[in-house]
């Protein structure tokens, strides 16, 4: 009997077929092969928002040859992925080629190895209709906003804008954390350190100054830090008190989807939307020598951190064997749960231990053989003991001036022998061995004047962290949401920091005013969690649709009347050299360009160039910032294309004392070494 299996990607159904039997056929869908038309909205509103599904276009011949395969098996199994989005997917295939909804059709790979296979198909199931409906309704949601919200900013502001239920928000908090800094006023404060020994032959400790008569004190003022200083000059500094405790530092737990995506821009300088790339190939499969395709981590799109008795089983026996059983953690660590968790896939983790990230580094590229590590080290360390620290805690007197200093050694460094995750909190910092009346030496005192510091820009980490915390969309699809707002140039990443530009100020101040529910961070993280709802059975779709439009319709009816915003042309000052009119500042997909004001007349463009004070070896010229269509930073020659020097280094602060140039990095590593472009050319 030929049974048919269809799965998502053309990797997935590779990796799954070695595992079936001969008389199994497995196909791709490619995807989704149904969805509401591009053209139109293709959402009927009077009949209960029924949506117009029309097989896509691009798909016609994947719709051919799976109706062709269908029809030639006597048996259709239907294993796309096990989230929302694949039961849709799942279930538009089974309408298409006439499966039963009633029959157990349904097939969800956790992971993809044989174990998991054949319980896949042992356990197979109906097509949950509550997670179609949920799948709809964001769909729905999603079309009927931007399709009545796109075009009324088109009308008002620019043609070519977007609207929509996550991308606004996320907008949103971009701009509102740059009125942050905008407002932001710095305050003043100071801090005195005394540089302490136990005898003249020692090194010098460092002990803050922590307050007066026992009190913890700020010193705000330049006058109040010189009355502090006159206190304890020439004044004897005096062991007053040795505190020694223990802390530990837990092992973090293993990656949701969201954490992968933190943890992989802050230490692998991933995007979300490359991490979701690399992660999705790892699960569907790679050809790893001596045994064929294989899916290396469990699915990618979770936010649960639990995982199944045997592989933790299987961890904990690895880490005894390496390790020793001293590191292992045989307790159960306990979490306090998220009310919106779904708890249905277990936390992102490695499918085999046996294969380690060193024994296939040969099989996997550069990206894909960083990320497993990155989530091997992490599933292994989860399961691994706390590190273990002696702290030494010591209070210091001078006149009724109290110093602090505080002291850390690691004693077992338990999970941090396989994971580094320190801080500066972690660094080892060695006291004296200290008792209560020591009579101390003092080297030196310092006072530095310090200013309060504004928000820090979101980077992508810090982004989506922030994102997840509110409840506003789900962790797979921030990479799209991401893509969204810088193609749409609300944004820019200025030095890997998101920044809003003037149109995603003025998009987001409209929101503000005509849709606040769209705009509004608790109503929006609201939709979220009922969505869940609808996906666990407890709230009709098409009510929670009815609900939300109401509102929204009435919102468009009034902003509809607003004046159209005329975003001012910013003049350059620089002159056209064709026809003399002024050059204008205009925003492209790349960055700004200038453009000439007497468009379409004149069609004159060219690249606003950002010099950088450092000269082309080849010929002495400024060498210029560019950006390659990717986005990528290099430097060029500004005499391109005269000269074609360029250096993908990264320019420092450091001059060279030669020539005065600015030294460039190689590479953007911290401990990378700078280097006069000009001075060393002529030696080589």
């Amino acid at each position: 009997m030929k049974t048919l299996v269809i799965v998502e990607s053309p990797a997935k159904a590779k990796t799954i077929r070695k595992y079936l039997p001969a008389n199994y056929k497995v196909e791709a869908s490619m995807g989704h092969i149904i969805d509401l038309p591009r053209e139109q909205m293709g959402i009927n509103i009077e009949k209960d928002f029924k949506p117009l599904y029309i097989a896509m276009p691009d798909k016609k011949e994947v719709v051919k040859r799976l109706k062709a395969e269908a029809k030639a098996s006597e048996q259709i199994f239907l294993a796309t992925d096990p989230d929302r989005e694949g039961e849709a997917i799942s279930w538009h295939i089974a309408n298409l080629l006439g499966v039963d909804l009633n029959e157990d059709v349904r097939v969800e790979f956790h992971e993809i190895t044989k174990n998991a296979v054949s319980n896949a198909f042992e356990h197979r199931r109906k097509i949950d209709m509550d997670l179609v409906n949920s799948q709809q309704a964001r769909r729905i949601l999603d079309r009927l906003v931007g399709y009545k919200l796109s075009p009324f900013l088109w009308n008002k502001v620019k043609k070519g804008l977007s609207a929509g239920r996550v991308q606004s928000v996320t907008t949103r908090m971009i701009v509102d954390r740059e009125e942050e800094i905008e407002r932001f006023v710095p305050k003043e404060y100071w801090l005195i350190s005394a540089f302490l020994k136990k005898t003249a032959k020692e090194k010098s400790f460092e002990a803050k100054f922590y307050g007066i008569d026992g009190k913890k004190t700020e010193i705000k003022t330049e006058d109040e830090a010189k009355a502090i200083l006159q206190k304890v000059e020439n004044g004897q500094y005096v062991v007053q008190k040795v505190k020694q405790s223990k802390r530990q530092k837990n092992a973090p737990f293993p990656f949701t989807t969201s954490t992968l995506q933190q943890e992989a821009n802050k230490k692998l300088g991933f995007t979300t939307k490359k991490t979701m790339m690399v992660a999705q190939q790892l699960y569907e499969g790679v050809e790893v020598a001596g045994q064929g395709s294989t899916g290396l981590i469990t699915y990618l799109r979770t936010d649960s951190i639990r995982v199944s008795e045997e592989a933790r089983a299987s961890a904990l026996h690895y880490i005894t064997e390496q390790y020793g059983k001293e590191y292992a953690m045989y307790a159960t660590r306990k979490t306090t749960k998220k009310g919106s968790v779904q708890d249905a896939h277990e936390a992102i983790r490695p499918t085999m231990i046996a294969l380690s990230p060193q024994s296939i580094a040969s099989s996997l590229t550069r990206d894909q053989a960083r990320l497993y590590d990155l989530i091997y080290k992490r599933f292994l360390a989860s399961n691994m003991k706390p590190a273990q620290y002696d702290v030494l805690t010591v209070d210091i007197d001078c006149n009724d001036v109290m110093f602090r200093s505080t002291g850390s050694v690691l004693i077992f460094d338990g999970y941090l022998k396989l994971y580094d995750n320190k801080t500066e909190e972690d660094q080892e910092n060695m006291l004296p061995l200290l008792a209560q009346g020591d009579v101390l030496l003092l080297d030196k005192i310092t006072s530095d004047q310090k200013f309060t510091l504004p928000p820090a820009r979101y980077t992508e980490a810090s982004l989506v962290k922030a994102l997840e915390e509110k409840g506003i969309g789900r962790p797979s699809t921030y990479a799209a949401t991401i893509a969204t707002i810088l193609n749409r140039q609300y944004v820019t990443l200025e030095e890997k920091k998101f920044k809003p530009t003037e149109l995603g100020i003025i998009v987001t101040d409209v929101m503000k005013e005509h849709f606040k529910g769209i705009i509004d961070i608790d109503f929006t993280a609201q939709m979220e969690n009922d969505l869940d709802k609808v996906s666990e059975g407890d709230v009709d779709w098409v009510e929670l649709i009815r609900a939300f439009y109401g509102d929204f319709e009435k919102d468009l009816k009034k902003a509809e009347g607003m004046d159209k915003i005329k975003i001012p042309d910013v003049v350059s000052g620089e002159k056209c050299e064709k026809c003399g009119s002024d050059m204008l500042i205009k925003d492209g997909r790349y960055g700004k360009f200038l453009a000439c004001s007497a468009f379409p007349k004149c069609k004159n463009v060219k690249s606003i160039l950002e010099t950088v004070a450092a000269k082309c070896p080849q010929c002495g010229a400024e060498l210029v910032k560019r950006k390659t269509k990717r986005g990528k930073i290099f430097y060029g020659c500004s005499a391109y294309p005269a000269c074609n020097y360029l250096t993908w280094g990264v320019p420092t602060k450091e001059k060279c004392e030669t020539c005065g140039s600015l030294k460039f990095k190689k590479t953007r590593a911290k401990n990378a070494k700078a280097s006069c472009l000009v001075c060393d050319a002529e030696k080589e």
